[in-house]
């Protein structure tokens, strides 16, 4: 039976080396291993070295390992802040990012866009003062994309905050590090790996704030506080029993994108976005759901469906091609296509002329 092509915002389809580098894991008894052995630890210091080198970061930008991007909006503001956090919200994500803080305690200023939009800095109060601001580069929900000029407005309008952002469905990509403080993402979407890994890159502003509400009376967790999950990378290990396998793969497929090169990745990032939306432009029962073509996500192509979204999921999925339903109210409305680095273009190409044909 032919393998099916899952282009699902996430999970997706495994990057295209992960089942030769699986074998070799199996092979080499990886899932056995001791989390405190030296075996280990070199498998951490790789993925941590060529992650590095793939996203060009800087000395003072450390990188953590830990279950999930969700359970890092809970390390963040346990962390990171006393009182108060402010969320830019253009989708289901960056909203549920702010509820988890008002569920720990904090107070909470949320500023949500209209649909298929971004908040505008110009609407935040002037009374704000938050120490955290959160940003989401790319809504996996909506297929919408927080530019760039728009970071570095919020650094200068809260010098003083750390500016953390998901980059979940949008990394590998080139960061703006004078702009952020602090960016995560889960491995099963751009890296196109099983879930179950979240990776936290945070600066040393972060970890000097977390040190400094540590020494006060308010708690910054256990296990997975911050200065705990860096004094353990310092030696190459983690505080608990951790995700060896993937953490391996993660390694491997790192050097794979570094051997492709980050360039490359971006530039057949461009190409594939635009064979999607300008099927979709050209579409009958289709339309992007961004309008702006400057908000356009290039890795989460979204659509509005004049009809059922299952009149282009279910006749596509005959063709062994997976797209994913729209999010929460939108599932019947719309539809999400992934376009991640694991997705050739001839894979993508296949795909808009099939949807094409539905038109």
């Amino acid at each position: 039976m032919p393998k099916k092509i899952f282009f699902t915002p996430g999970p997706s389809a495994l990057y295209y080396t992960v089942e030769e580098h699986i074998k070799s894991a199996l092979k080499a008894q990886i899932p056995e291993i001791s989390h405190r052995s030296t075996t280990f630890q070199a498998i951490y210091e790789e993925a941590v070295t060529n992650l590095r080198e793939l996203l060009a970061l800087p000395g003072n930008f450390h990188i953590a390992f830990v279950a999930s991007a969700t359970e890092i909006w809970e390390r963040l503001i346990q962390n990171l802040v006393v009182d108060h956090s402010l969320h830019l919200v253009n989708g289901a994500f960056s909203k549920r990012f702010g509820e988890i803080s008002a569920e720990l305690g904090r107070k909470v200023s949320v500023y949500q866009s209209e649909e298929g939009q971004v908040p505008l800095i110009k609407d935040i109060s002037a009374d704000e003062a938050p120490e955290l601001v959160a940003i989401t580069q790319n809504e996996t929900s909506t297929g919408v994309h927080f530019p760039q000029e728009n970071v570095k407005a919020l650094r200068e309008r809260f010098p003083d905050a750390i500016l953390a952002m998901d980059v979940v469905s949008s990394i590998p990509t080139t960061i703006d590090f004078d702009s952020i403080d602090s960016f995560y993402f889960s491995v099963q979407k751009c890296f196109g790996l099983p879930a179950g890994l979240g990776v936290w890159i945070y600066n040393d502003r972060c970890l000097n704030k977390a040190e400094t509400i540590r020494e006060g009376t308010q708690s910054i967790g256990s296990y997975h506080a911050l200065p705990k999950l860096h004094a353990s990378g310092l030696k190459n290990q983690t505080p608990e029993t951790p995700n060896v396998l993937n953490i391996f793969l993660l390694a491997k497929v790192a050097r794979d994108m570094l051997d492709k090169g980050l360039d490359m990745i971006i530039r057949e990032t461009n190409y594939k976005s635009a064979v999607l939306y300008q099927m979709l432009e050209q579409h009958a029962k289709l339309s992007p759901f961004v309008k702006d073509k400057a908000l356009r996500s290039k890795t989460v192509i979204v659509a509005d469906v004049d009809g059922d979204s299952s009149t282009i999921i279910d006749p596509i999925s005959k063709k062994g091609m997976i797209i994913g339903t729209g999010y929460g109210p939108h599932k019947k409305s719309q539809i999400r296509i992934a376009s991640f680095p694991t997705h050739s273009k001839e894979q993508i190409e296949l795909l808009a002329d099939q949807i094409a044909l539905l038109s």
